[in-house]
Protein backbone atom coordinates (compact mmCIF):
# COMPACT_ATOMS: atom_id res chain seq x y z
CA UNK A 1 0.00 0.00 0.00
CA UNK A 2 1.40 3.37 -0.91
CA UNK A 3 1.65 6.35 1.39
CA UNK A 4 -0.98 8.18 -0.66
CA UNK A 5 -3.55 5.36 -0.41
CA UNK A 6 -2.97 5.14 3.35
CA UNK A 7 -3.66 8.87 3.70
CA UNK A 8 -6.77 8.55 1.55
CA UNK A 9 -8.04 5.66 3.68
CA UNK A 10 -7.40 7.60 6.89
CA UNK A 11 -9.24 10.63 5.48
CA UNK A 12 -12.21 8.46 4.47
CA UNK A 13 -12.31 6.91 7.95
CA UNK A 14 -12.22 10.33 9.64
CA UNK A 15 -14.97 11.54 7.30
CA UNK A 16 -17.18 8.53 8.13
CA UNK A 17 -16.64 9.03 11.88
CA UNK A 18 -17.49 12.71 11.75
CA UNK A 19 -20.62 11.99 9.71
CA UNK A 20 -21.72 9.47 12.32
CA UNK A 21 -21.06 11.99 15.08
CA UNK A 22 -23.13 14.65 13.32
CA UNK A 23 -25.93 12.14 12.79
CA UNK A 24 -25.94 11.22 16.49
CA UNK A 25 -26.04 14.90 17.47
CA UNK A 26 -28.89 15.54 15.03
CA UNK A 27 -30.90 12.62 16.45
CA UNK A 28 -30.29 13.81 20.02
CA UNK A 29 -31.40 17.34 19.07
CA UNK A 30 -34.54 15.97 17.43
CA UNK A 31 -35.54 13.95 20.51
CA UNK A 32 -34.79 16.89 22.79
CA UNK A 33 -36.98 19.17 20.68
CA UNK A 34 -39.85 16.68 20.73
CA UNK A 35 -39.57 16.29 24.50
CA UNK A 36 -39.57 20.05 25.05
CA UNK A 37 -42.61 20.48 22.83
CA UNK A 38 -44.48 17.76 24.70
CA UNK A 39 -43.68 19.32 28.08
CA UNK A 40 -44.51 22.81 26.82
CA UNK A 41 -48.03 21.71 25.89
CA UNK A 42 -48.97 20.47 29.36
CA UNK A 43 -51.13 22.85 31.42
CA UNK A 44 -49.58 24.47 34.47
CA UNK A 45 -50.04 22.52 37.71
CA UNK A 46 -52.90 23.99 39.68
CA UNK A 47 -54.55 25.72 36.73
CA UNK A 48 -58.20 25.09 35.91
CA UNK A 49 -57.17 23.17 32.76
CA UNK A 50 -54.81 20.99 34.80
CA UNK A 51 -57.51 20.21 37.39
CA UNK A 52 -59.93 19.28 34.61
CA UNK A 53 -57.39 16.99 32.91
CA UNK A 54 -56.61 15.32 36.25
CA UNK A 55 -60.35 14.70 36.86
CA UNK A 56 -60.51 12.92 33.51
CA UNK A 57 -57.33 10.90 34.09
CA UNK A 58 -57.86 7.53 35.85
CA UNK A 59 -56.85 7.73 39.51
CA UNK A 60 -54.69 4.61 39.14
CA UNK A 61 -52.48 6.54 36.68
CA UNK A 62 -51.81 9.42 39.07
CA UNK A 63 -48.35 9.73 40.57
CA UNK A 64 -48.09 10.50 44.31
CA UNK A 65 -46.97 14.05 43.48
CA UNK A 66 -49.95 14.57 41.18
CA UNK A 67 -52.32 13.39 43.92
CA UNK A 68 -50.81 15.84 46.41
CA UNK A 69 -50.92 18.69 43.88
CA UNK A 70 -54.54 17.86 42.99
CA UNK A 71 -55.54 17.91 46.65
CA UNK A 72 -53.65 21.12 47.27
CA UNK A 73 -54.84 23.09 44.22
CA UNK A 74 -58.16 21.58 43.14
CA UNK A 75 -59.87 20.44 46.34
CA UNK A 76 -58.81 23.02 48.91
Amino acid sequence: MTQRSIRTSQHALRHDLSRGRYFAIAIAALFTSIALLAVGCAPEVGSEAWCTSMKEKPKADWSPNEAVDYAKHCLL
